[in-house]
């Protein structure tokens, strides 16, 4: 990644530093005519759907996936916290539940949209997909090892936040490795046949 004008944000551009790219960051309209244009040589937007609303495909067709940086996405929705223990217990439950009911609901949709706009970016737009190679996984994990000592120096707050993804990781990589099933082979065997 070094030498690499790369545009990304938040605790991403700390990591991308780590690994030597050069971070350029850039609101989300100026990331296709910034690449157009030569200004920066990678960028990471958001997911496969995303990516192709964006444009991104008319002018990278390379498509690096699988990266510790971003590892999978939440729908989240912002409540003023003093305004919502306002409310009675009623609106409080309409609140939690139609917000675990769209979570849910978009769970589902974004299975769908990525996947048909993936088929969309490979056959369409003829985008050549690339896993992220274990050596630069490796080297993103030892990035994020000293960016997490960094950024945890004279800040309780992001220490507290780090232990608690990390309790949580480590409870459900477990759960994950143990109890459910790889599903290549499954795939392999009804997929692609010979």
């Amino acid at each position: 990644m070094k030498g690499i004008k790369y545009r990304t944000v938040g605790l991403s551009a700390d990591l991308f530093k780590q690994l030597g790219s050069s971070v350029v960051i850039l609101p989300g309209a100026e990331i296709v005519p910034a690449l157009d244009r030569g200004v920066i040589d990678g960028a990471e937007w958001n997911n496969t759907s995303s990516d192709l609303t964006l444009g991104l495909q008319d002018v990278c067709k390379t498509y690096m996936v699988q990266s510790y940086h971003q590892p999978c996405e939440y729908l989240e929705i912002l409540f003023n916290k003093k305004k919502l223990e306002t409310l009675p217990v009623d609106l409080k439950a309409i609140a939690r539940y139609s917000i675990m009911a769209e979570s849910a609901d978009m769970g589902w949709k974004f299975q769908d949209w990525n996947s048909r706009d993936l088929e969309e970016l490979k056959n369409k737009h003829k985008v050549k997909v690339v896993k992220t190679p274990r050596p630069v996984l490796d080297a993103q994990l030892k990035a994020w090892d000293a960016l997490i000592v960094e950024k945890s120096k004279d800040n309780p707050f992001f220490t507290k936040v780090m232990e608690s993804q990390k309790a949580w990781a480590k409870r459900v990589a477990v759960w994950r490795q143990e109890i459910m099933v790889d599903q290549s082979p499954a795939y392999e065997h009804f997929f692609k046949k010979a």
